[in-house]
């Protein structure tokens, strides 16, 4: 089980199960919402994620059709993404996992997007657009 917390403390979570490799996306709603040159997430079944305080902290935005964007309403902390498309998935910013995670970056998805002044690593497969399905 892992735990995480929002940077106010308010929104906190726990995670069942082992945790996913991490993707990272370097497109320009990304960028924006996470005010960085990406966003590493973790692709977890929805089920597998439980609030254990400050749930009713989280507001939503959708950034594009069928897309929301949940963050701590008090400190402005990125939680996770949920897509319509995915109804048993959610992306939880890695961030937000508290400690040590163990896993590493497998993909970065946008490089076509990416920032000139933060290099993309070559860790793993980049994809200038969408990662294939």
């Amino acid at each position: 089980m892992r735990q995480g917390a929002c940077l106010c403390g308010g929104v906190r979570f726990e995670v069942a199960g082992d945790l996913p490799d991490i993707q990272a996306c370097h497109c320009r709603s990304c960028q924006k919402a996470q005010g960085a040159a990406f966003v590493a997430v973790l692709p977890i079944a929805k089920a597998d994620l439980r609030f254990t305080a400050g749930e009713d902290l989280l507001a939503a935005f959708e950034s594009s059709p069928g897309k929301q964007r949940l963050f701590c309403k008090v400190c402005g902390s990125p939680i996770l993404s949920r897509a319509a498309a995915l109804p048993d998935r959610v992306r939880l910013r890695a961030g937000a996992v508290e400690g040590p995670l163990g896993v590493k970056i497998a993909s970065h998805a946008y490089t076509g997007e990416a920032v000139d002044w933060c290099a993309v690593a070559q860790d793993a497969p980049h994809y200038p657009g969408a990662r294939p399905a």
